[in-house]
């Protein structure tokens, strides 16, 4: 189990609450670790937290980790549009965002 996985991890249990007053410090490991993880590893993580319980990651975090993984894969269609299904997931505030992404994805799958 990565240290990344280990963190979104504490970081759901925080965010629900069980993590005796623990939030801030689980907040705080999360991003540090997210913001300098390779795309893969931000990837797996998501998957796995996904499958245990695909509400339960704060959509920030969500949010987070989706960017830098598409700042480090910006040519990645298919990362594109599941980035901008998560963000259609969470609310209208994010939508133009989403929607840009899943321009840009189309953009690339015709130059290809």
């Amino acid at each position: 189990m990565s240290e990344l996985l280990r963190a979104a991890q504490a970081l759901v249990e925080a965010s629900n609450g069980n993590a005796d007053g623990r939030t801030r410090l689980a907040m705080r490991n999360y991003a540090e670790l997210v913001t300098f993880a390779p795309v893969d590893e931000i990837l797996d993580m998501l998957e796995v937290v996904f499958a245990e319980d695909w509400m339960a990651m704060p959509p920030w975090a969500r949010n987070l980790a989706y960017r830098l993984a598409v700042l480090q894969r910006p040519d990645d269609a298919a990362l594109l549009r599941e980035a901008a299904a998560d963000l259609f997931s969470f609310g209208p505030d994010w939508d133009p965002h989403a929607e840009r992404l899943e321009e840009q994805a189309a953009r690339l799958e015709e130059s290809n």
